[in-house]
């Protein structure tokens, strides 16, 4: 006889790790290394917001932002932006590096990944009116004529190599009238401007008003004045203005520099700065250039002439000014549309009357 038994329980296998837990978990992904914004920051000649044929200069040492990225442009106006998240992001100046009354643009947008080809371009524009574009003209007395100098061009040459090399192109222009003064300088600069319109106007002038007996009598005579008006003028007829101090003269070579006029030309310029900005004018410090290269007398070539050494200070200090952030310039408050860069400012003049001239005369002149 057969009995019936239980059927056996089957056999459960302990699959899992009988001490709990799971898996490792997986690394986390390597961070996005983000893609290159490539852009190009130009000149807009006719503020148009486009490259045309004609508009060549390229801006270099400017800072462009992307997001959280930035960069800074070649010598050819050209920047690399590094680690851009892709998206659709806006370039913007870093207005901090523009030189003085640059402005720029409203943030331009991008694409990224940035399409082959596809620049972004980045248009700078000045507030010249229908004055000539990278044109410069010198307005002066003998010292801006060049004379003096090997090549009887003074500082002009050397300034025009120095700005076509960094930008591109560039034109100085000749109105440098030996034995002038400054009264003399705030007469002409009325035929002066509409005859070369010229985008910007580089101002040297004081050296010869020592020779007015008004000068050493009364100072500061008509100096200031004077160049207060040149500024403004120029400024009329919206042509940026630069305004150079007297450089000193070279003490010692003969009686027509003696101490006394040395410290005339420090007296006048400490009025020079201070009215410059004012006036929204960027200073063009050649004393203190020319006091930074010792001795002087290896600077002239007479009493109050440069030789090509000190032609090259001055061709350097005007490329500066010219070039380089406006970090010095005064922060003068002002309305959004004479604002320029980092804080410089091309301020409305306080009203006031003009004063007289006195009458110009070269009698006296160097």
């Amino acid at each position: 006889m057969f009995r019936r038994t239980a059927a056996a329980a089957p056999l459960v296998l302990c699959v899992t790790a009988c001490g709990g837990g799971g898996s490792p978990a997986a690394p986390p992904p390597p961070p996005d290394p983000g893609y290159d914004v490539v852009a190009v920051v130009y000149y807009d000649e006719n503020s148009d917001g486009r490259v045309d044929p004609g508009e060549t200069v390229r801006m270099p040492d400017v800072v462009l932002q992307v997001g959280s990225r930035t960069g800074r442009t070649e010598s050819a106006g050209r920047a690399v932006i590094t680690g851009v998240p892709a998206g659709s992001p806006s370039v913007a100046v870093g207005t901090a590096s523009l030189p003085p009354f640059y402005t720029a643009p409203v943030p331009v947008p991008a694409t990224v990944p940035q399409p082959a080809g596809s620049d972004v371009m980045v248009g700078l524009k000045l507030p010249i009116g229908f004055n000539r574009p990278n044109t410069y003209m010198g307005f002066g007395d003998s010292i801006t004529a060049g004379e003096g100098s090997s090549d009887d061009a003074g500082y002009r040459d050397r300034l025009e190599a120095k700005l076509r090399q960094r930008l591109g192109e560039a034109t100085v222009i000749n109105q440098g009238l030996a034995g002038t003064r400054s009264n003399g300088g705030a007469q002409r600069i009325h035929q002066a401007l509409p005859a070369e319109r010229p985008a910007y106007t580089l101002i040297l002038y004081g050296t010869n008003d020592w020779n007015q007996s008004e000068c050493k009598n009364a100072f500061p005579c008509f100096t200031i004045d004077s160049l207060r008006n040149i500024v403004r003028a120029v400024r009329g007829a919206q042509s940026l203005p630069l305004l150079a101090t007297i450089p000193p003269c070279n003490v010692g070579m003969d009686d027509r520099c003696p101490a006394s006029r040395q410290k005339w030309i420090h007296d006048m310029d400490e009025l020079i700065r201070p009215m410059a900005r004012e006036e929204g004018a960027v200073v063009v410090d050649l004393e203190a250039a020319f006091l930074a290269h010792p001795p002087l007398s290896a600077l002239f070539v007479d009493h109050i002439h440069p030789n090509d050494a000190g032609y090259e200070i001055i061709a350097s200090e005007f490329f500066a000014a010219i070039t380089e952030p406006a970090a010095t310039a005064a922060a003068v408050p002002a309305a959004p549309e004479t604002a320029g860069a980092f804080g410089f400012v091309r301020p409305e003049a306080p009203a006031r009357p003009t004063p007289p001239l006195t009458k110009p005369d070269r009698t006296a002149g160097e």
